[in-house]
């Protein structure tokens, strides 16, 4: 059995949220509307929660969408918006994962996205581990986590609408 440890509980995990819905209220603030696109599976609901917090302190128009694709082999996966990519042009695009490892998942999402002519594109995740093999960053992370190659990051989303974040 894998040993694990909390790293960040539902009341934590619900202030990085608000204070990155923050930051891009800041970003944003003289605009009239945002996209906020998930990364299929926990990007989507870490996004979610972050376009909810957003809709309950600004007055932006906010729009949630998903991006699904093969995390494992993106360069010949499928990509599947759940929205009109003809509505990224000129956009501001917030691209949202739960956890920013290598860099893969996020540069190959946004490689798609960038297909189209985006007016400002922000890349957010709940924890950053700051092991890259890409040359990407997120614009806006709730905690920044120094772990070993062996380790692995979990965020969990229950059923109850609590998010909690553990180390493996």
């Amino acid at each position: 059995m894998h040993q694990e440890t909390l790293v960040l509980n539902n009341h934590q995990v619900n202030q990085k949220i608000s204070r990155i819905a923050y930051q891009l209220y800041e970003s944003f603030v003289y605009e009239e509307q945002v996209i906020i696109i998930g990364i299929t599976g926990q990007g989507f609901k870490l996004a979610k929660k972050i376009a909810d917090a957003l809709r309950q302190i600004a007055n932006i128009n906010v729009t949630l969408e998903q991006l699904t694709f093969s995390k494992q082999d993106p360069c010949n996966s499928d990509y599947q918006y759940s929205g009109n990519l003809l509505d990224l042009n000129n956009a501001n695009v917030v691209l949202v994962d739960d956890v920013l490892n290598s860099g893969s998942t996020l540069i190959y999402a946004a490689k798609y996205l960038l297909k189209q002519e985006i007016s400002h594109l922000i890349t957010t995740v709940l924890v950053d581990r700051i092991h890259r093999k890409f040359p990407i960053k997120a614009d806006f992370v709730g905690l920044s986590l120094s772990t070993t190659l062996q380790e692995h990051i979990e965020v969990r989303f229950n059923d109850s609408d609590e998010t909690s974040v553990f180390l493996q």
